[in-house]
């Protein structure tokens, strides 16, 4: 039975989320709105079906190290140290004015300050879900706003494992001396910089050395259980050997693999696990809310949004501004923060455990959660057209990449690729191969050419190579679902000229049909090679030949002439 409940809640709880999601698209308001009312819809606190809450928390943690991960594997390190400056201080006064702000809010309505202090901390914490959701349809994730933001999460993140580190410690036995204070920290300090340390080694000598070998198996299926194990391993040990957070092991984790050459290839195998349990993140969310809290404690909810929505992201864009960013960063910056994370509610269960937080505070922090959730697409949209209204750029609903000619994407490197790299090179073109060969891309890199180790159907991979500005797209290898393939790069870049080449001519039509412009089957060009070769035994046949060669084609495809 319990094998049962636990499938049907993974089933009942992604049928709802698909369902509200689609409704919520149509609608044209954030899918992750959907999800969430979905969650509400199998809760506890509404009638009819009632999924595990405890099941689909647990399926949302996979989903939440899964996002990390993936968020660490595109985060370059040097963007890390580039943003640290304004991430450290940022996080710690926002998470200041944030935390005090409420506490005296609460206070003022008959609150105890340790109660107000802690559901301050509570709230002052963002969810790296929802910010790289958001940030993600804006093209804003791997921009300088998103750099920042990450960074900040990953600081308020860390300051959040000390907090929880130091509750239990001070309020479990009624005080604690300074002594048993600083011991905490150091050893909390310890193990952070420990769990980096091994960390740094997994991924300058172990991670590599280990994938290559799977790699050298030529099994994706291998490959993407490779990238699971390392994502949730690492994440579940950081925690049990560790005592830091599953999500900053999942972080680190990322960036130890984001390090090797299989980078691009991880981050695309992890999408299709990441977004199915991402979306379990948002339906366990929606399952904590109880409707009659609105009505016991409104005031209460009002006072904690106000801060989350309000003062919070002013604080973020006005701590942005003192540390020298422009408005068009710090704009945007500071509405990514207009939201209440996944740390929100550990804190939270730790200070129910200690009693340090009642029932009361705790619906207002789950109803203030999940309306600022579903807010923070809207705050952020309307903070982003504003900051490029500020600084005079001109509006469009999401930011696309300038289209480069002159940029081309050439899928395969085999005998054909060769001469196409060729052709293009010596016209000047920039080029960057996408290949599963490791050595191949290894040589191309050595040699000083731009080439990408990673599966193409993924478009993680076609990112990473710069598909939004690209003039042309080129498959010159025959690989399997190249339709799809073209399909995805097509909507990643609608102005994209694609050429590709296939076997057979009955793929042809299905390719053209997908968005290639020009399609090259290798039956057709055999049979063309094969017609001239035969004209050139007849001197006066041949310039017929040369005159037909494009009718031959075109009967060959079925085009019409």
């Amino acid at each position: 039975m319990n094998e049962l409940n636990i499938l049907i809640t993974f089933a009942g709880g992604l049928a709802a989320a698909l369902v509200f999601g689609y409704i919520a698209h149509h609608l044209k308001i954030p899918p992750l709105v959907g999800y969430l009312l979905a969650g509400i819809l199998v809760g506890p606190h509404t009638p009819g079906f009632v999924a595990n809450r405890e099941v689909a928390e647990q399926f949302a943690e996979i989903g939440v190290i899964l996002l990390l991960f993936g968020i660490g594997l595109r985060f370059h390190l040097r963007e890390l140290y580039a943003v640290w400056r304004v991430a450290v201080p940022g996080a710690l006064i926002q998470s200041t004015m944030s935390t005090v702000t409420l506490m005296l809010l609460l206070y003022l309505m008959g609150w105890n300050w340790i109660s107000g202090l802690i559901l301050g901390m509570a709230i002052s914490v963002a969810s790296t879900v929802v910010m790289a959701r958001v940030l993600a349809e804006w093209h804003d994730l791997h921009a300088q706003i998103g750099h920042i933001a990450i960074g900040w999460t990953v600081v308020e993140d860390i300051l959040t494992v000390l907090m929880l580190l130091l509750l239990p410690i001070i309020f479990a036995t009624g005080g604690t001396t300074s002594h048993s204070i600083g011991y905490v920290l150091g050893l909390a300090a310890l193990k952070v910089a420990g769990l980096v340390a091994v960390v740094v080694v997994l991924g300058l000598w172990v991670i590599p050395w280990a994938l290559e070998r799977i790699e050298k198996t030529h099994s994706r299926e291998l490959f993407t259980l490779a990238v699971l194990v390392l994502a949730v391993g690492i994440a579940v040990s950081s925690a049990k050997f560790f005592g830091v957070s599953m999500a900053l092991g999942a972080f680190l984790a990322g960036l130890a693999v984001g390090r090797s050459d299989f980078a691009a290839r991880a981050a695309g195998d992890a999408v299709p696990m990441r977004d199915a349990f991402a979306v379990l993140f948002f339906v366990s969310v929606g399952m904590l809310f109880d409707p009659r809290s609105l009505l016991q404690s409104p005031l209460a909810i009002v006072m904690v949004l106000v801060v989350v929505i309000i003062i919070k992201p002013l604080a973020a864009m006005l701590t942005a501004r003192i540390l020298g960013k422009p408005m068009m960063i710090a704009g945007p910056v500071g509405a990514a923060f207009s939201q209440v994370g996944e740390f929100s509610f550990i804190l939270g269960v730790v200070a129910l455990q200690l009693e340090l937080l009642n029932d009361t505070g705790w619906n207002a922090l789950v109803t203030a959660s999940i309306i600022s959730i579903a807010l923070n697409p809207f705050i952020y949209r309307w903070a982003r057209l504003r900051s490029t209204r500020v600084a005079k750029i001109p509006i469009t609903q999401k930011a696309r990449p300038r289209i480069e000619p002159n940029n081309c994407i050439l899928v395969g490197y085999g005998p054909v690729g060769k001469i196409v790299y060729e052709i293009l090179s010596e016209r000047g073109t920039d080029v960057t191969v996408i290949d599963l060969n490791l050595d191949t891309v290894r040589r191309l890199r050595a040699d000083g050419k731009k080439a990408l180790y990673g599966d193409v159907l993924r478009p993680d991979t076609l990112d990473e190579a710069g598909i939004a500005s690209a003039g042309r797209f080129i498959l010159s290898t025959d690989v399997e679902n190249a339709a799809e393939i073209i399909r995805q790069a097509r909507l990643l870049n609608p102005d994209l000229k694609v050429l590709a080449r296939c076997a057979h001519l009955r793929d042809a039509a299905s390719l053209r049909h997908a968005g290639a412009e020009i399609v090259a089957a290798g039956e057709a060009e055999v049979g063309v090679a094969l017609a001239e070769a035969l004209a050139d035994e007849d001197e006066m046949a041949c310039g017929v030949t040369s005159a037909n060669r494009e009718a031959i084609r075109n009967a060959l495809y079925d085009i019409p002439g």
